[in-house]
């Protein structure tokens, strides 16, 4: 087994594992004080929103804590009519009980959608640590739940044969630097400079790591800047302690193994010549947002089809699921989360364990079709808003769908495989074809 030095050079020979790879679909939860108010205005994706409108008018349910301390905006305006202008962010760690939480139907309801791995926030901006720390008593082992929520979570996780991963804030803390952003500059300038923070996260790190042994480590925005000499030696640690650990990109710019893409935004991780992964939530929000209805959250179709454009540009989907306050999942969350695990139970075999096509998804006017092979086994995956014929170039293979559906045909050609639809496609059709992928 390999052990890695604490240097950049020792770092830079680790790779991603090959669970990772073939995973494919991962399950991320926020779930926190600010479930407790549950508010933030649904405007519009990340990516979407100008950078000086986004943070006084934030989707994300998370930075509830920021959206009330900019002091404008929608968030702040709904604060000062339910709560009351003297009513601090930490009262929320109090009333947040999650009296309703049941670890296993989480991890259930995970593996029913087709996960193979979990990330569980375990700090976010707001400081709250979800796990009991040597080095902070403000945790939900101390307010709150009063559990330790990310040792429940990962044994349930893991009883239900899946890897568990953590997330923790990095580079924000609210308990140590509380000045409002107004803009993606001051994220990265107005972040925690001391070396008492720094010390803190690698601290924090490491009882992560000493006591959870993730699968995956999940570093958000980035590491305190007064600690960047110490990575090399908390992700060395990490690698020989977890030898099937992976970690993601939000290190400042100095090590990955896999990169990240969040909604639309960072769209340049997005490449097929790597491993990356995308993340987002059902909806607008990661956080529980009460705001979002229907017209916010994936559909079910939608769902597949993120899913499958993800693995078919050699990609992870990480999808976030945003509980209540009391520890329940919401319906409309449910409702997407499952009819994906159904359409994986019988079309799985053109997701997990693949790798990508030499074919890049085949976009028409109605239509489209992606690509993943196993071998030399070719999976051409098909979708449609109406009727349309599409022509996969340079095939001479039969072919036979995973799932019955009578709205599609095909038919030889001498120049390919025409694939006929016939209207709009309930959820996108495999297609698989033996020796697809031979020169």
């Amino acid at each position: 087994m390999a052990q890695f030095k604490p240097t950049w050079e020792s770092l830079k020979t680790h790779r991603v594992p090959d669970w990772f790879n073939n995973a494919k679909l991962g399950i991320m939860i926020h779930w926190g004080a600010y479930s407790v108010p549950a508010f933030a205005p649904p405007v519009g994706e990340l990516g979407t929103i100008p950078d000086d409108e986004w943070f006084v008018a934030n989707p994300y349910a998370e930075w509830y804590y920021n959206s009330v301390n900019v002091g404008r905006g929608p968030t702040y305006e709904h604060h000062l009519k339910t709560y009351g202008k003297d009513f601090p962010y930490e009262n929320f760690t109090h009333m947040w009980k999650a009296e309703k939480w049941d670890p296993d139907e989480w991890a259930e309801l995970f593996r029913e959608a087709g996960a193979k791995y979990v990330v569980l926030v375990t700090k976010h901006h707001d400081g709250l640590c979800l796990f009991p720390s040597k080095y902070t008593d403000y945790s939900t082992v101390n307010r709150g739940p009063c559990r330790d929520i990310t040792g429940e979570l990962t044994k349930s996780v893991r009883d239900h044969d899946m890897r568990m991963g953590l997330y923790y804030s990095g580079i924000i803390d609210w308990t140590f630097r509380h000045d409002p952003m107004y803009n993606d500059d001051d994220v990265h300038a107005l972040n925690c400079p001391t070396h008492a923070y720094a010390d803190y996260c690698y601290n924090q790190y490491m009882e992560l790591i000493d006591n959870y042994h993730p699968s995956v480590l999940w570093n958000d925005i980035g590491w305190p800047y007064a600690g960047e000499h110490m990575l090399p030696h908390v992700l060395s640690h990490y690698f020989n302690t977890c030898p099937d650990g992976v970690t993601n990109d939000r290190y400042n710019g100095l090590f990955y193994d896999y990169k990240n893409k969040e909604y639309e935004y960072h769209a340049d991780s997005a490449t097929r010549d790597e491993k990356w992964e995308s993340t987002r939530g059902l909806g607008l929000s990661f956080g529980y947002n009460a705001e979002e209805d229907e017209r916010h959250i994936l559909s079910p179709r939608a769902l597949v089809q993120e899913l499958v454009k993800t693995v078919a540009n050699n990609g992870n989907l990480l999808i976030n699921v945003g509980p209540r306050a009391d520890g329940t999942i919401p319906d409309i969350q449910k409702r997407s989360l499952l009819a994906m695990g159904q359409w994986l139970k019988k079309n799985g075999e053109a997701i997990y364990d693949t790798v990508i096509s030499r074919r890049t998804i085949q976009e028409e006017e109605t239509g489209s079709i992606a690509y993943a092979r196993n071998g030399e086994t070719l999976s051409a995956i098909a979708d449609a808003d109406d009727s349309c014929e599409m022509l996969i170039e340079g095939l001479n293979a039969a072919a036979t769908m995973l799932e019955e559906c009578d709205q599609i045909t095909t038919e030889q050609k001498e120049n390919g495989l025409l694939v006929r639809v016939s209207g709009k496609l309930e959820f996108p059709i495999v297609l698989k074809i033996p020796e697809g992928e031979k020169e």
